[in-house]
């Protein structure tokens, strides 16, 4: 059973994501915070759950400000954030703040199982509508021919932009013909030259540096 924290500060939609995050039993609200500054408090008196749950558009502290203090602190607290909104500075600033994750409001349950699972996995995940945006704004962008400047080899560029078109890493080994260890050893050497911990935070420095 997954132990969410929600933080959301409208009643009626904390009422209805409670809902969908336990339908078929998979997961559970363990605590409901109204604001950001609530959630900081309640981590730093000693309050872990799995996962917490988190809106954007929240009174007192809004929710990219509260998961910046919150991953500052403890790095390990996986952060999903749920929001209505869906706009590029939205996404980017909520991945840069170190969530971990990023599904609308309006997300079927399975679709949210999924985007929990993930986290949980130690991975990143966005939901489907999220994560079509994502990708539609990358392949917008121009690609740059001074990838160099990051130290990225010409493989690695490749592998950087497989990872971006692909909706699950699991199969960008397979498209590339090379091993899941081989992958994942191209990912941290890509991950580390450009400064992130994660393939969402790869795909967005990528695409923000126009590197894709």
């Amino acid at each position: 059973m997954i132990n969410v924290a929600l933080v959301e500060d409208n009643g009626h939609i904390a009422q209805v994501l409670t809902q969908s995050i336990e339908a078929g039993n998979y997961a559970h609200v363990m605590a409901h915070f109204r604001n950001g500054l609530e959630i900081v408090h309640a981590i730093q008196k000693g309050l872990k759950p799995d996962v917490i749950l988190m809106d954007i558009n929240m009174p007192v502290m809004n929710g990219i400000l509260a998961t910046e203090k919150i991953i500052k602190n403890f790095p390990e607290m996986r952060i999903v954030m749920c929001t209505v909104f869906d706009d590029d500075d939205n996404i980017f600033n909520a991945i840069l703040a170190g969530a971990k994750g990023y599904i609308l409001k309006d997300e079927n349950s399975q679709n949210i199982q999924t985007v929990l699972d993930a986290t949980l996995s130690g991975g990143s995940s966005l939901s489907p509508a999220i994560a079509l945006k994502a990708i539609n704004l990358i392949k917008t962008g121009k690609r740059s021919d001074h990838y160099e400047d990051f130290g990225l080899t010409q493989r690695e560029m490749e592998i950087l932009q497989a990872i971006a078109g692909a909706a699950h890493t699991d199969r960008v080994a397979e498209n590339l013909k090379i091993s899941i260890g081989t992958l994942r050893k191209h990912c941290e050497n890509i991950y580390r030259k450009l400064g992130v911990h994660s393939r969402v935070e790869a795909v967005l420095t990528a695409q923000k540096n126009r590197l894709i």
